[in-house]
């Protein structure tokens, strides 16, 4: 295998996955692959920064021979304990079992409860500093994000941010950087890895993202552990987090529906008819045979959503149950709703759906719709002026 210089003397070790289509215990799903990234800096001491996912040990270890003798590696840095950047940590360490490995007092912890090694550990925390020769690296503590013992790895005199899951994507690519690969599924998958995994954690992410600026470090490179290296513009996903950390939205909708017979997905594409006609952008889910993730993805930036299921049981049908119970956990801010539903002789869907809503907290902004039976045409007629109003509250 070539090497693979990301700067002089700092080389992308990593492994692609370019099969994996599912992850964090099937929630999120990675129709583009992911990779699993690891960074080797070669100085008078030699770094490894963060491994990859287990079943990916031996690629990880013949890139790392082609750069140098893994027995020569000084220090392993392990920004995040999560299995899929730590779990060639018992192989590496087999092969450089004096190496010292750094990372934060929860990753301490962490690493010891995942693989029982008996490690040389350094505990470093936010302004530690570890001088490898030309270059130094320099800790930066970043709790919950995305988990306790999570933190960033910076390089002042090369301008390098390594901040593991920060800045990521799940997206297998033969190129390594932004520039060199397709800018809109780049950003699409960056934005779908916020939506899904980071979204809940907005304030925390500003926060730190807050704390970096004052700080007034210089980045002109971010190498992430998932996906694709920043070089270009490194600005663009950091404002683009900044962004999605604020909960900024856009006056688009997002219909997400769950049909027995049709009528509901009649009620769902009538209304839609309207919010369109208004100049609004529409995306339209049934969520029985939707991807969530793709979902999720379409409301992260959008002002507003419509949600809708016909009447089982007197309840709303269990895969829109089973989405919002999921989208109550990523606790979405400034955003309007409304609920729709068909019923036979019952409709008490739309009343579970609106408590879910809120719950998550959406805010419900006008009336719901429901519809006994099939909806006739003064009842689509109804659909549709429902439509038209939901569409001046968007705008």
């Amino acid at each position: 295998m070539a090497k693979l210089e990301i700067k002089k003397g700092i080389y992308w070790v990593g492994a692609i996955d370019w099969n994996v289509r599912s992850f964090h215990g099937h929630t999120y799903s990675t129709q583009r692959g992911t990779t699993y990234n690891a960074y080797l800096i070669v100085d008078e001491k030699i770094a490894l920064v963060d491994t990859v996912y287990g079943p990916f040990s031996s690629q990880f270890i013949e890139r790392i021979k082609e750069v140098v003798e893994p027995s020569k590696i000084d220090y392993i840095v392990v920004n995040h304990v999560e299995t899929d950047h730590s779990g060639a940590l018992p192989e590496i360490m087999k092969l450089c079992p004096k190496a010292k490995v750094l990372g934060t007092a929860k990753c301490k912890e962490g690493l010891y409860r995942h693989y029982y090694l008996d490690l040389d550990f350094q505990v470093v925390k936010t302004g530690d500093k570890l001088k490898l020769g030309k270059r130094t690296l320099e800790f930066i503590e970043a709790p919950m994000i995305h988990w306790p013992d999570s933190m960033f790895t910076y390089c002042p005199e090369e301008e390098l941010l390594l901040p593991n899951d920060a800045f990521g994507q799940h997206y297998a690519t033969s190129e390594r950087f932004d520039d060199e690969t397709d800018a809109c599924a780049l950003m699409d998958e960056a934005r779908k890895y916020y939506a899904n995994i980071l979204w809940p954690l907005s304030a925390i992410i500003l926060k730190k993202l807050e704390e970096v600026i004052k700080s007034n470090i210089s980045i002109k490179m971010i190498a992430p552990s998932h996906g694709i290296i920043w070089r270009k513009d490194p600005l663009k996903i950091i404002n683009a987090y900044a962004s999605w950390a604020k909960n900024e939205t856009r006056p688009k909708a997002v219909i997400i529906y769950e049909t027995m017979w049709g009528s509901t997905e009649k009620m769902a594409k009538k209304a839609a008819e309207a919010i369109i006609d208004k100049g609004i952008n529409v995306k339209i889910f049934n969520i029985a045979v939707s991807d969530r993730t793709e979902v999720i993805n379409a409301m992260l930036d959008s002002k507003a959503c419509l949600i809708g299921s016909s009447t089982h049981d007197n309840d709303m049908l269990p895969n829109l149950a089973s989405f919002l119970e999921f989208v109550k956990g990523l606790k979405p801010k400034n955003r309007i709703a409304a609920v729709f539903g068909s019923y036979g002789w019952a409709g008490g869907a739309v009343k579970e759906i609106e408590e879910m809503v809120k719950s998550a907290g959406i805010t419900i902004a006008q009336n719901s719709l429901g519809i006994q039976y099939v909806p006739s045409r003064e009842d689509m007629e109804a659909c549709y002026n429902w439509g038209i109003e939901f569409a001046r509250k968007i705008n």
